[in-house]
């Protein structure tokens, strides 16, 4: 499987309610020194997103205008843009986002995400 399959997988995976539930699967998606900036604002470790991302509600996202950027044998960026369903009375929304990947052990963790909302999309 080519690289940039392989992230847009693991980038899907995060997405997804079930993982996004799983406290094991996002132990394993992140890695340790993990770090966010979120299209919100905020600001979050591997901790914090370990205790609230699987009470979060879940929102359905889809990805579109995936790219992929190799910076090192064992690191690579992706950037895509973000689509969120609208839910909980939102309209839908988008975001720009790109993560950090690092490879250890023969396994992609993402290391760094950011999301920079699109005003009015």
């Amino acid at each position: 499987m080519e690289l940039s399959d392989h992230l847009l997988m693991l980038e899907r995976q995060l997405q997804q309610a079930e993982v996004r539930a799983d406290r094991q699967a996002l132990d394993a998606l992140l890695a340790d020194d993990f770090l966010e900036f979120g299209a919100s604002g905020g600001r979050w470790d591997k901790a914090q997103v370990l205790h609230s991302l699987p009470q979060q509600d879940f929102i359905e996202r889809r990805i579109s205008e995936f790219a992929l950027q190799r910076l090192a044998a064992d690191l690579a960026q992706v950037t895509y843009l973000s689509h969120n369903a609208a839910a909980g009375g939102r309209a839908p929304s988008s975001a720009w986002r790109s993560s950090l990947w690092r490879c250890r052990e023969g396994r992609w963790q993402m290391l760094f995400h950011q999301g920079t909302p699109r005003p009015g999309a």
